[in-house]
């Protein structure tokens, strides 16, 4: 039997904040990304909602000996969900989870949760190194529920933030003035 696999569609499409193996592009069919406030934390995750007719982009990669410890505790606000039949990629068949914000943390969204700038940096930084310019536009497209943003770029409190090059910053603030954020 392989090793499982994660389906990841935010900070987890960005290879340099992990190690786990094999990652490759996918595609997550019968799912739409979403931002949600949580009674966790007073700012907003990116998180996923079924939804019938979306389908997003994302990334792939194995777990080792299904040793979902680590992993687990990295997305300690979201639950797995087996979505084994809903993914698409080029890797040998397995069973794959995606995680999802536990519905018991949910709240509506208010001001209060703002999304993280450093955040939304390391998954646009994500999309852009595995999908191009184009994968970065179809991010924001399939991605409902914007809420203000935090500008923390300068003393970033996502903890995997990484910095981006002069073109990235450039992205991120094209999408965010397109959607009227900025």
């Amino acid at each position: 039997m392989s090793d499982p696999a994660f389906f990841g569609y935010g900070s987890l499409v960005n290879l340099s904040t992990h190690d786990y193996d094999d990652p490759r592009p996918a595609r997550l069919k019968g799912w739409r990304r979403t931002w949600q406030g949580t009674t966790a934390h007073d700012i907003a995750y990116l998180s996923v909602i079924q939804d019938a007719g979306s389908e997003i982009a994302g990334v792939i990669a194995r777990v080792p000996g299904a040793d979902w410890v680590a992993l687990d505790a990295r997305e300690d606000v979201y639950n797995r969900h087996n979505v084994t039949d809903a993914v698409t990629h080029d890797a040998p068949s397995a069973m794959t989870a995606v995680y999802q914000v536990t519905p018991d943390l949910y709240t509506s969204h208010t001001r209060d949760h703002c999304i993280l700038r450093s955040y939304l940096d390391v998954v646009v930084q994500g999309y852009h190194q595995m999908f191009g310019v184009d994968g970065v536009a179809a991010f924001f497209d399939t991605t409902d529920a914007w809420a203000p943003i935090i500008e923390d770029r300068d003393a970033p409190q996502y903890p995997r933030h990484r910095d981006l090059s002069l073109a990235e910053t450039a992205l991120v603030d094209h999408h965010l003035n397109r959607l009227n954020l900025l």
